[in-house]
């Protein structure tokens, strides 16, 4: 009886997110087309806050993780973008995106998926304008870039138009389905076995139960996709919007694995700034969310999921979750077959031990960036074991620094 349950609960949640994810990717594939980096960071350039808000601006609708936002943020800013716009963008980003706002507005309401991308607005402004006070560069001279250019973007509308279609449902889901599978599983398995009363207390308590989801959030590795159906299975099981929203903001922005990243390549001080600006902008609109507006603007929109009932669903979403479900599988092959593609000749091969990197937007930035290096035939990265294996004759000197350069830390194995 539960497990039948838990495959109803994950059959009700996938299918009303599939379409607006699609949606998303497809979009997010457009994204990555024509809005270049380069064309970004001329905006970024200079004190105050014009610099600031644009890069939150940008940062708001590209939908990339906490770890795969790095190595934009290091394009960005060895391409000219102050610190304060960097650290603008660092936290805008990961916390939204076209697909998450699609699928926040597909389970959880117009108002979630309004209020969210205005809190990561809000927060990302706050952060940068800190550090454009308390920890701006000295040198206002632009950084040269070391890293390889990490697109290939073809030319002419139309090929352009398939490689955003490649990059959206596969790159993209590459990069999300991961994670977003762990939070379709763990919602699920949260409106099976979880009783509705655990949360019923925290509730009457906003302020602490909103630290204690801080608390829980941080250490998670969780992209914005995949937070929102683990808030609303919470939601659901009586867990106030407020520290629901908490979850939303706070999970995908801030973890270890990016907050170690972070504080070897901008300072310890940005870093700080990035965080506290992170859980404070989360607890403040959560707080706003509990106290100033109407709960029955946040009602998910599961409710059969909750009442233990049958549902009847649209072709069109099924069409979206039979298609969605494909391409996660195809990507999770894809992933596999290419990362046990080490059939190379043993006295030109070098492996690097890369800490960082933990989705496929991070691999793929990783042996691009080394590809790019004279001397190099071919690389391959191995998010599970974090190897870099490098076929041909560069630099491991090269190698390691174009990596550093990137987001990443980097040595040669012995």
């Amino acid at each position: 009886m539960d497990f039948n349950h838990f495959l109803n609960s994950l059959l009700v949640i996938l299918n009303e997110m599939s379409p607006y994810v699609l949606l998303g990717f497809f979009i997010a594939g457009l994204l990555h087309v024509f809005v270049r980096p380069e064309t970004m960071s001329r905006h970024l350039a200079g004190p105050g806050w014009r610099p600031v808000v644009k890069a939150a601006l940008f940062g708001i609708p590209l939908p990339l993780c906490s770890c795969g936002v790095l190595p934009t943020a290091v394009s960005l800013r060895r391409q000219g973008a102050s610190k304060a716009a960097t650290t603008s963008f660092l936290i805008a980003t990961p916390q939204t995106g076209v697909d998450s706002i699609a699928a926040t507005y597909s389970l959880m309401g117009l108002p979630f998926a309004v209020i969210r991308p205005i809190a990561a607005l809000a927060g990302a402004v706050f952060g940068g304008m800190a550090v454009d006070k308390f920890d701006r560069e000295r040198s206002g001279t632009a950084m040269t870039s070391a890293v390889a250019s990490f697109d290939d973007i073809p030319s002419g509308f139309f090929r352009k138009l398939v490689e955003a279609v490649r990059y959206g449902f596969v790159d993209m889901v590459a990069s999300v389905g991961k994670w977003l599978v762990i939070g379709l599983v763990i919602a699920a398995l949260i409106t099976v076995f979880v009783p509705d009363s655990l949360f019923l207390g925290l509730s009457q308590y906003p302020l602490l139960g909103m630290l204690v989801m801080v608390a829980v959030a941080v250490p998670m590795y969780i992209c914005a996709t995949g937070s929102i159906p683990i808030a609303v299975s919470l939601m659901l099981k009586g867990l106030s919007p407020g520290i629901a929203f908490v979850l939303l903001m706070a999970g995908p922005a801030a973890n270890f694995a990016s907050m170690i990243v972070l504080s070897r390549t901008y300072g310890k001080r940005a870093t700080a700034i990035y965080v506290a600006s992170v859980v404070v902008t989360a607890v403040a609109f959560g707080m706003l969310i509990h106290y100033m507006m109407p709960g029955s603007w946040f009602t998910p929109r599961l409710e059969a999921v909750a009442a233990h009932c049958h549902v009847s669903f649209a072709w069109w979403e099924i069409v979206c979750t039979v298609l969605l479900v494909g391409l996660l599988i195809y990507a999770s092959i894809k992933n596999r077959n290419h990362s046990h593609n080490h059939n190379l000749n043993i006295d030109m091969t070098k492996e690097y031990k890369v800490s960082g990197m933990a989705c496929a937007h991070c691999k793929a930035t990783v042996e691009k960036t080394i590809a790019a290096l004279p001397g190099v035939e071919s690389v391959t990265a191995d998010l599970k074991n974090g190897t870099a294996t490098v076929e041909g004759n560069p630099d491991p000197e090269a190698v390691a620094e174009a990596v550093r350069l990137a987001g990443f830390e980097c040595e040669a194995k012995a």
